[in-house]
């Protein structure tokens, strides 16, 4: 059978994907060519992952998603910028097979699966994953011209404030000129995808809405009862929180379809963040914050709409 006859369109994923370009582009100019190769690698390792456990479960009508695409995508734009080859084939594989085949494929799976495979590499391989970051490229022609990147930095924003209470620049912050992982870095070229994606009708604004107002309220509230030393705004704009509200905890397969259920699922996402960042040994508590959020989507769905059953049966006593 032709390729084509294995591969399903999505339009929906093919809006995620060209909302991702900007990102992809930065990247390469923050940390060189070797972003596209290691999206090439994933990628390609990602699709026939795909193939093989949709074939076990498909027989001869497999049929590889573009969802697919979007996963690999996203994942490797969670990736340190010097991350092995060999780790990340880990994570795809973790993400595509464990995270969304062992449920039966497209449209079953209940957690977001480039976040099962990050979350999975991150705990397995912690040396590796966040021992040390690459220094961007702040002059011409940036990494356009280069493979990877020339030196390494022990800190990210994050680190820095955290272990040292230095806070960088909210400029540079939101132009991204900082380091971390491939995506996360461009809070402007994010936003902008944000609103690509809110005029297309892609993703959700409910959910991305509450992510935010939850982060800023927690992250003000622990912040004035000095339990914090990150200005609120810090913390939204430094790691991965926009990245993961934009992308990751709008995905619309994990997350609750119900606008009421949008929104506390939103508040959940956004107050597990802050509290892990604040109060747990990791930097980073957004990749957590999503997942948790999409175990308890099923049980806030359910909820809401038993309470809206109760409620239109009491009103026709």
């Amino acid at each position: 059978m032709e390729l084509k006859n294995h591969f399903m369109r999505q339009k929906m994923m093919t809006k995620v994907l060209i909302s991702l370009i900007p990102l992809y582009i930065f990247s390469v100019w923050l940390y060189g060519l070797r972003v596209l190769t290691l999206l090439a690698v994933v990628t390609l390792v990602g699709v026939l992952a795909e193939f093989w456990v949709m074939r076990l479960i498909q027989g001869d009508k497999v049929k590889v998603t573009e969802a697919a695409l979007v996963t690999c995508a996203l994942y490797t734009l969670t990736l340190p910028p010097t991350v092995p080859y060999w780790i990340a084939i880990v994570g795809i594989l973790v993400a595509l097979i464990l995270g969304k085949g062992a449920f039966g494929g497209f449209a079953r799976n209940i957690f977001n699966p480039a976040l099962v495979g990050r979350c999975f590499i991150y705990i397995s391989f912690p040396v590796q994953m966040t021992a040390a970051w690459a220094k961007t490229y702040t002059s011409l022609p940036g990494g356009f011209l280069r493979y990877g990147v020339d030196a390494l930095s022990e800190a990210t924003p994050m680190i820095l404030q955290e272990t040292q209470g230095v806070l960088t620049p909210l400029k540079d912050l939101f132009l991204g000129t900082v380091g971390g992982s491939i995506g996360e870095s461009s809070a402007l070229l994010i936003l902008i995808a944000a609103a690509y994606l809110l005029y297309t009708k892609t993703a959700s604004k409910t959910i991305m809405l509450w992510v935010t107002l939850s982060g800023l309220a927690f992250s003000s509230a622990f912040y004035y009862l000095g339990y914090s030393t990150a200005p609120p705004i810090f913390s939204i704009l430094s790691g991965g929180f926009l990245f993961a509200t934009v992308f990751m905890a709008t995905d619309p397969i994990s997350a609750p379809r119900d606008t009421l259920s949008q929104a506390l699922y939103g508040i959940i996402i956004g107050f597990s963040a802050i509290f892990i960042r604040t109060f747990s040994l990791f930097t980073e508590g957004i990749m957590f914050a999503v997942l948790i959020g999409n175990s308890f989507a099923p049980l806030i769905e359910r909820t809401v709409r038993e309470m809206r059953a109760k409620r239109a049966a009491g009103g026709a006593k």
